[in-house]
């Protein structure tokens, strides 16, 4: 079974099997974004959804744009979320834009005000939002709401004209001022708006809004089950009545809403995402920080993970916030199979073996070792690593005074370097400051590929590289954007809970030799006893942490236990 599979097997699932046992014949999805800004984790939940029911049922699933509020959508963002559908592993059987229906759109807005069903209202949008009351205050209906079919036809023709200034008239549906849903009170459908569409280019100064656009686009492309998320529960009878008005050519499509993805220490607000790129926190929308899908694959997270994450929370109807360590965990999962072995010092000191041999010219003989790729998969095989007299290990792994349970380098003690030789530390160099500068130790020949032919044990096995043959990284640690589990459920402002020690960047790192050359920029590879990392797109030697190797979701389930 696919993780597309899995992820319908819920309510939605059982709609759509009941829907086919009453007599509809076949399964059309799409997914809808409005191309005015890149896609995050709570959209690929949605697009999984998506394909998932069109794929389980045999049917297709389209990209639709909602491409009806020309000020803020761009060509960028249209390549950007085909691109990033792509990367989460999906194909869409059509790539569609609502701009291509706005002359049948306009067409059936004319029908409705020949049927007496929408009007044209010359007031503000301030009047009409204040006018349309509220919950358990009565509507006041427009002054406007009874003009005759044939004077609305007319200023409707000549607001598509360019004749009206813009927001100086608007046309609404002509539903119920009293009713209890707030979206049936006289909607408007239309409003003038002289903007630069990115497709239409200056052809239209009339613009649909999104429910009257968005139920006729799923009509006229066949769509059969239209699923979104719960904030549009109440638009539904909105969405049915549009529908149900028009003389369609076509089966009406159902709408099913199911709760969408929100994570602890994250936001997804478009207007939040906005404002921590304005404000300087983060780099742009590809920031690893970012709960964009570009700021996720530049992290290094795998799609495969994020499918699998998506298919385990479920299909359900109520919202709940789910743990950023579950998400990570399944990332760390889908590494720990995939991700390459290499070595890497963030925090270097110096060791010096004295006892290492040198060459006839006085040269320390360098050696090399096979180390496995992935000792998950056998089947990568191995990589060569030199090995000479002067490495550097991480300053953590040593210390003058070991605290308790500390079994990693200390004077007098022995440990074993990563699929290389055992060694003892004899001495140390201190600098100016009086800190660790350079450690010194012996090794013994006899333990080559770690292991003591006497049997004897030590307690810690080190990472390591060559300091004459490792190259120089600059590492970004990350750490929670957010210090809080919900961002400003405390003060109503999720930047009062923005954490100032995010991103810590290392700029003296040293990497083994095989991250300089068969590594892809946006690969992620395993650092030994480190974590995950991934290879920046544009700065070839530049790391992101994608994941520690800690799994923090099993310790607090344990704990939860």
């Amino acid at each position: 079974m696919s993780v597309r599979e899995q992820v319908a097997g819920d309510f939605i699932a059982d709609v759509v099997r009941a829907d086919l046992a009453s007599g509809r014949t076949r399964v059309q999805t799409r997914f809808p974004p409005e191309p005015n800004g890149f896609l995050h984790i709570g959209h690929a939940k949605a697009i999984i959804t998506d394909f998932a029911i069109a794929e389980q049922f045999g049917g297709t699933c389209n990209l639709r744009f909602d491409d009806t509020n020309p000020d803020t959508e761009e060509t960028e963002y249209v390549d950007a979320i085909v691109e990033d559908i792509r990367w989460l592993g999906f194909t869409p059987e059509r790539v569609l834009y609502a701009s291509d229906y706005f002359e049948q759109l306009y067409a059936w807005a004319e029908y409705l005000v020949g049927q007496g069903l929408a009007y044209v209202d010359d007031q503000d949008v301030e009047t009409i939002s204040a006018q349309r009351g509220g919950y358990g205050k009565p509507g006041i209906p427009s002054p406007y709401r009874d003009r005759s079919v044939p004077e609305n036809l007319d200023l409707l023709r000549r607001m598509r004209d360019g004749e009206f200034p813009d927001g100086s008239r608007c046309l609404r549906a002509k539903i119920d001022m009293q009713a209890e849903n707030m979206q049936l009170r006289d909607p408007v459908m239309y409003r003038i708006r002289r903007s630069h569409h990115h497709r239409t280019g200056d052809r239209w100064c009339l613009y649909p809004l999104y429910d009257w656009a968005h139920g006729q686009s799923d009509a006229i492309e066949g769509v059969t089950h239209s699923i979104c998320t719960l904030e549009f529960v109440s638009h539904r009878p909105l969405y049915d009545w549009f529908l149900e008005h028009l003389p369609l050519p076509y089966e009406k499509p159902q709408q099913l809403e199911f709760a969408r993805l929100e994570l602890t220490h994250t936001v997804t607000s478009k207007r939040r995402l906005l404002a921590l790129i304005a404000d300087g926190v983060v780099d742009g929308w590809d920031d690893p920080r970012m709960p964009t899908l570009r700021g996720l694959r530049r992290r290094g997270y795998p799609p495969a993970a994020i499918r699998a994450f998506c298919e385990a929370i479920g299909v359900n109807k109520t919202n709940s916030r789910h743990s950023l360590e579950e998400l990570e965990s399944y990332v760390r999962t889908s590494l720990n199979q995939t991700a390459p072995r290499r070595m890497a010092v963030l925090r270097p000191l110096r060791l010096v073996l004295d006892n290492w041999p040198k060459d006839a010219e006085g040269k320390p003989v360098v050696e090399w070792f096979e180390i496995p790729n992935n000792p998950e998969r056998p089947e990568e095989g191995t990589r060569r690593v030199p090995f000479t007299g002067e490495l550097y290990i991480e300053q953590d792994d040593y210390a003058e005074v070991p605290p308790p349970k500390f079994y990693r380098l200390a004077p007098g003690r022995e440990v074993r370097l990563r699929g290389a030789y055992l060694i003892t530390a004899t001495s140390r160099v201190l600098d100016t400051c009086e800190r660790v500068a350079e450690v010194h130790a012996t090794f013994d020949p006899a333990t080559r590929g770690g292991d003591a032919p006497d049997g004897r044990k030590v307690r810690s096995t080190m990472h390591w590289v060559s300091a004459a043959h490792a190259l120089k990284a600059h590492v970004a640690l990350y750490d929670r954007l957010f210090t809080a589990e919900v961002p400003g459920e405390r003060t109503g402002d999720p930047a009062d809970d923005l954490n100032p020690a995010s991103r810590e960047l290392l700029t003296e790192c040293f990497v083994e030799p095989a991250l300089g050359g068969p590594t892809a920029p946006g690969e992620t590879v395993q650092f030994e006893r480190l974590g995950y990392f991934a290879k920046d797109d544009r700065s070839p030697m530049l790391f992101h942490r994608t994941v520690g190797l800690r799994d923090e979701w099993a310790g607090l389930q344990k704990r939860q236990a």
